[in-house]
Order: C-alpha cells, then sequence, then structure tokens
C-alpha cells in the first residue's frame, strides 16, 4: 500500500486500499509467486483479493539483464535532471526500475 506493507489471511476484514510501486507477492501451494507492480488499487474482501494497477509483470518474466540495464539508465537519468518536473519524473522512472530488479531477486 501507500503507508506501507500488509499481509492478508483468511477472513480479512474487508479493505480497499491505494497499491504503490512495488512488489507483491503471493503464496500459492506453499510457492512464492513474486509480481512487480506499478502503482494502482487493490480491493480485499470475501476472501478474494482484486488487483488493479497500471501493469504489473511476474519477476520469473523479467529478463535480468535488460532489468539492470534499465536500471541504470534510470540512474544516469536522475543524476542528469534538471528542474523540478524532470527529477519527479526521473525518480519515479527509477523506482520502477529498482521494482523489476528485486521482482527477480537482484535487489
Amino acid at each position: 500500500t501507500n503507508s506501507g506493507q500488509i499481509g492478508v489471511l483468511p477472513n480479512h476484514a474487508p479493505i480497499a486500499t491505494a497499491v504503490d510501486i512495488g512488489i507483491l507477492r503471493i503464496r500459492l501451494n506453499d510457492q512464492w509467486l513474486t509480481m512487480a507492480l506499478m502503482g494502482g488499487f487493490a480491493r480485499i474482501g470475501n476472501n478474494e483479493i482484486t488487483v488493479l494497477v497500471n501493469d504489473a509483470e511476474r519477476g520469473s518474466d523479467i529478463d535480468p539483464q535488460e532489468a539492470q540495464q534499465t536500471l541504470e539508465i534510470a540512474e544516469a537519468n536522475l543524476r542528469k535532471a534538471e528542474g523540478k518536473r524532470q527529477t519527479i519524473e526521473a525518480n519515479l522512472a527509477l523506482r520502477r526500475a529498482r521494482t523489476r530488479v528485486e521482482a527477480i531477486g537482484g535487489v
């Protein structure tokens, strides 16, 4: 969420929340699925979770070399950003890139 991490167990109280850029980990039959989420919303209720996000990728589907290269480009773009708008956009791109690398276990 935008305010931190939450864990969801069976019979969780109903909740609707914003979802920040970050990692979603889902346990399915004693295995963990890791997803990189790019912000959106989640609704929990009746033992179901609905997640509506701008973009999502399974960690296992992300190319590690491409993700690392994107991270390096994002870091360079932040260093050379000029002005408030460029800095905000560069920070956002950097957060997305870091999340993708984290989803494949690189951070």
